[in-house]
């Protein structure tokens, strides 16, 4: 696979919507829009977020997991 292909896969800098309550440091759900449609990945955040709020995707941890930061109001 070429570099550029991983870069289009990635959810990194994608904005989503938390369905799963984040609390600080354990592991919540958001839904990402990516590749044309949505993807649900398990999420942290250094602080909690709550269900409904939108959110970007600042890192990626596994195929799944993703690192996520509240968007500003």
């Amino acid at each position: 696979m070429h570099r550029a292909d991983e870069s289009a896969r990635s959810p990194v800098g994608a904005v989503g919507r938390v369905t799963v309550p984040i609390p600080p440091g354990g592991p919540g759900e958001v839904l990402v829009a990516v590749r044309g449609g949505s993807e649900a990945y398990t999420a942290w955040s250094a602080t909690s977020i709550d269900r409904d709020a939108r959110v970007v995707v600042v890192d990626a941890v596994s195929a799944r997991g993703v690192i996520v930061e509240r968007l500003p109001s």
